[in-house]
């Protein structure tokens, strides 16, 4: 049995040998003339992960305020960038389809009146036997009939611009168009005297928190991405989550778009704006490299580590987290670890060279 003990421990030296981490001794002037630098895993400044986005308002919280009906603008109250408050009067609009409106209004509202006395008035005369059940019968149906009709016209009234002080107003006075909420006018899309068709915008009003942010992502980092996670906002510094990661692929950009919301500090973005964004799917994990860094040596990727004598170079196999915007987050190599970040690639071609090990 002890025969065998020095050959079990030669195959077991030989054995680690064969697992070792490849390496590669360089010379400083083959250093220079490869164009070899190294700086320390994890200090990395990940400005090239930044990506463009565009400041909009969410689709809920745009409203347009529209000219009900055909007619002409006869004021305009409020300019854009004005903040305002729902049932404030923003514009108003004298129509003739309003003074129609206006006038049927009043004449259904005095016929319910009527009506409402008659019914009255027949309920206490068959309560006291004098008229037949029949006569009360149609009276009551005549009077709902009057009420319904006049409600249906007071809200076709109401639709057409308004506020209450409408119902009540003189037949030749201007319609007048209120904010539909409390927000900030956008953009003002008609002119004072201009004859505006029915349906034609002449506000546009949005509630400006939160906002989000369109964002197009590459397509590798996209696949990282999921609603939830955080991402930071350069100019002005604002912090915020992604809400949504598209599914189709921009055929020309290559790009997914992916939204993310803003709620603190919105009022320092406009819509429309463009800022530079940074999401990073494992903020929490991994070690942000260079993505030149990394290489792939029979299939695997690798990073090239300083080694503990001089010129020395050791690839070590790593787990690539995430990738995006000229970095990666890598697993494998510890904070602060001296790492080839310019000409991994010249010392992947001679460690695939016969030799090379």
């Amino acid at each position: 049995m002890n025969l065998h003990r020095p050959l079990f421990f030669f195959l077991l030296t030989f054995s680690a040998a064969l697992h070792a981490a490849p390496s590669l001794d360089l010379s400083a002037a083959q250093q220079r003339a490869l164009g070899i630098e190294t700086a320390p895993a994890g200090s990395f400044a990940a400005t090239g992960s930044r990506l463009p986005a565009r400041v909009v308002v969410p689709p809920a919280q745009m409203r347009v305020l529209a000219a009900p009906v055909a007619g002409r603008v006869d004021m305009l109250a409020v300019v854009p960038g004005e903040a305002v408050r729902r049932g404030q009067a923003l514009a108003r609009l004298s129509s003739p389809q309003a003074l129609e409106l206006r006038r049927d209004v009043q004449q259904s509202a005095a016929q319910a009146a009527l009506w409402r006395q008659n019914l009255q008035r027949d309920e206490q005369l068959f309560a006291e036997g004098l008229i037949a059940e029949s006569r009360l019968l149609e009276t009551r149906a005549t009077a709902s009939q009057a009420i319904a009709q006049h409600d249906e016209r007071r809200r076709s009234l109401e639709l057409a611009g308004g506020d209450h002080g409408n119902l009540g107003g003189k037949p030749g006075d201007p319609l007048s168009l209120v904010a539909p909420i409390d927000g900030v006018v956008l953009a003002q899309e008609a002119q004072l005297g201009q004859r505006v068709e029915a349906a034609a915008p002449i506000y546009r009003v949005a509630r400006l928190s939160p906002l989000w942010l369109e964002i197009q992502a590459p397509l590798n980092l996209a696949a990282t991405l999921r609603p939830g996670m955080s991402l930071t906002v350069f100019v002005p510094s604002l912090q915020g989550k992604l809400v949504a990661v598209g599914r189709s692929v921009d055929p020309l950009s290559q790009g997914v778009l992916v939204r993310g919301e803003v709620a603190a500090g919105t009022e320092l973005l406009t819509p429309g704006q463009v800022v530079e964004v940074q999401i990073d799917s494992h903020a929490d994990q991994g070690i942000l490299v260079p993505a030149p860094a990394i290489i792939r040596h029979e299939g695997k990727p690798l990073v090239f580590v300083v080694g503990d004598q001089p010129g020395r170079f050791v690839a070590r196999p790593v787990t690539i987290l995430s990738r995006g915007g000229g970095a990666a987050r890598i697993e494998g190599v510890e904070a602060g670890e001296q790492i080839v970040i310019k000409g991994a690639s010249s010392l992947k071609a001679m460690l695939d060279s016969p030799g090379g090990m």
